[in-house]
């Protein structure tokens, strides 16, 4: 038996109690009195309502162990990355992984694996392949449909999926970013019926009014929260919080209990918060999860207090899962999945042959963005080669692709503020070829090469040093400690920012959004330099 202030989110009461647990449900809440403010609160434990989480470098069971520390008791995990490259097996993977350990994972059925034919996947997921996983118990909904072109021109290997979902009563979910008026009201009445790309208030309150449920996004490079949390003021009945994507350090200190206290410092009331955190992803996804009322699965948290809501404990089906800042949960080695066959590269891979232009094609990252600029520059040219101009903050980007050896596609890239070395990554959305950026050739080459040569991971390297943290499962994720890979990711993050020079506030996940062609409006794929507005290569 517990006892404390129990949080009754559905008829918006607080009132002091005891809560009892018996075969890991909750048999009796029994109501003592008023609120006591010197004892804890029970309530619903919170849910991430759309995350990747292979972009956490961490695979389900180690995810599991960082995010009880602050309140998640289950996720809407989208396995979208490792299906690019292991198709099939990778969303398998995925779900015997997460079995294995006391959390409620929710996975859903990639629908755009590849994201787009301008790139190379390592796997392919059609209309029959979704249809097999959603017929699975363990799929529980539709997962993003990014290819909104193909839903608004009825393409038909995308209306079969869609078809699939609404067959077996699942829900569909979307992506579909600075989509509005007609086009986002056709993609809506579609059945597509959440959307977690929105970055105005304007294209948020849109979609709303269109019967689209909104998540507010807060991750490690997608930053929407403050752009839309005051929405949620007048729609607490159709919006929640999410990550999307979220880097293991990131997760290590905070997870949505971090919004939570932030949507509180903002004024909004506390249901209506709470709503958004705990209740509305369980009712819209039809989740296997407790919301604190007799007879659920004893799924839920106890926190010091209702403003900065530091996790105390966190049960899962009554079992404590993580307690005072201790995770319980122990999670086994993971085996590893991948699919990567390039051979290393040299120098003169990543030459590019000067040929007369006045101009190049530039693309800007945004901090806290997905999306990116569309500039162009006056090239820098040396020996009949365009380079780097890092004084001019504009350096070399490139796409190898890992699946076999091509040609390397080569742009320039502006706003990372790296001054010297390169960085790489083989985490780079959606098909998780290797991205890199570099103040020259050399540099370049080596960080490449180190992902090459463990067959997945990230890379640092300048004149003298070279880091590495491997990502053997899939090339995507860690098989390691949950902690010795958030402090591992830590210390190559730190190394990028104080010895390279960059200036992005998470430089690696910035870096593998460079090649997500879906999202506007410059990006680089293993194929080529691609135009997001006009979705077609740049010539």
């Amino acid at each position: 038996m517990l006892r404390g202030n129990i949080v009754d989110i559905f008829n918006e009461t607080i009132q002091f109690g005891n809560l009892t647990v018996i075969d890991n449900r909750i048999s009796e809440i029994q109501i003592l009195g008023e609120e006591k403010t010197d004892f804890p609160y029970l309530l619903p434990g919170f849910i991430d309502s759309h995350v990747h989480i292979e972009s956490s470098m961490l695979v389900p069971s180690e995810f599991a162990r960082l995010a009880v520390l602050h309140g998640t008791v289950a996720t809407i995990s989208d396995p979208h990355e490792i299906a690019n490259v292991c198709g099939l097996a990778g969303v398998e993977y995925m779900i015997n992984n997460g079995k294995t350990v006391p959390f409620k994972f929710h996975f859903g059925a990639p629908s755009c694996v590849p994201a787009t034919r301008f790139e190379t996947s390592g796997a392919e997921i059609d209309a029959d392949g979704v249809k097999i996983l959603l017929e699975n118990p363990d799929i529980f909904y539709l997962s993003e449909m990014m290819n909104f072109p193909g839903v608004l021109n009825a393409d038909e290997e995308v209306i079969q999926k869609i078809a699939a979902a609404k067959s077996v009563n699942k829900p569909v979910d979307g992506h579909a970013p600075g989509l509005m008026g007609d086009d986002a009201a056709n993609y809506i009445a579609a059945g597509i019926s959440t959307d977690h790309e929105c970055f105005t208030a304007a294209e948020a309150l849109n979609k709303l009014q269109h019967g689209m449920k909104i998540l507010i996004r807060e991750g490690s490079a997608a930053k929407n929260f403050d752009a839309l949390i005051h929405l949620l003021h007048d729609h607490q009945d159709t919006m929640m919080f999410c990550s999307d994507d979220k880097h293991p350090d990131s997760l290590a200190a905070s997870h949505i209990n971090a919004l939570c206290a932030r949507a509180i410092a903002k004024g909004l009331p506390l249901f209506k918060v709470l709503k958004a955190a705990c209740i509305n992803p369980v009712l819209h996804y039809n989740m296997k999860v407790g919301l604190l009322r007799v007879g659920d699965p004893a799924d839920f948290i106890v926190v010091n207090n209702l403003t900065q809501f530091d996790v105390l404990q966190t049960y899962i089906d009554g079992t404590l899962v993580a307690d005072k800042g201790q995770s319980l949960i122990n999670a086994d080695t993971a085996v590893i999945i991948n699919q990567f066959d390039c051979t290393e590269k040299n120098n003169s891979a990543f030459v590019y042959p000067y040929q007369g232009e006045k101009e190049i094609p530039v693309i800007e990252a945004l901090d806290g963005q997905l999306i990116t600029n569309k500039l162009s520059a006056i090239p820098k040219v040396v020996n009949d080669k365009i380079v780097s101009d890092p004084s001019n903050d504009l350096i070399k980007i490139v796409v190898v692709n890992r699946y076999h050896d091509a040609p390397v596609a080569i742009s320039f890239i502006k706003n990372t503020g790296i001054l010297k070395g390169a960085i790489a990554s083989s985490v780079a959305h959606d098909s998780h070829n290797i991205v890199g950026i570099g103040v020259d050739d050399e540099s370049l080459c080596k960080a490449i090469n180190l992902i090459i040569g463990c067959k997945g991971g990230i890379s640092a390297v300048n004149d003298s040093e070279e880091i590495l943290l491997p990502l053997p499962v899939a090339g995507l994720m860690s098989n390691k400690n949950a902690f010795e890979v958030a402090e591992a990711y830590t210390s190559i993050d730190q190394f990028v920012k104080e010895n390279l020079g960059s200036t992005l506030s998470a430089p690696f996940m910035t870096l593998s959004f460079m090649a997500l062609l879906v999202i506007p409006h410059l990006k680089l794929s293993d194929k080529g330099l691609f135009d997001g507005d006009r979705f077609s290569f740049v010539d």
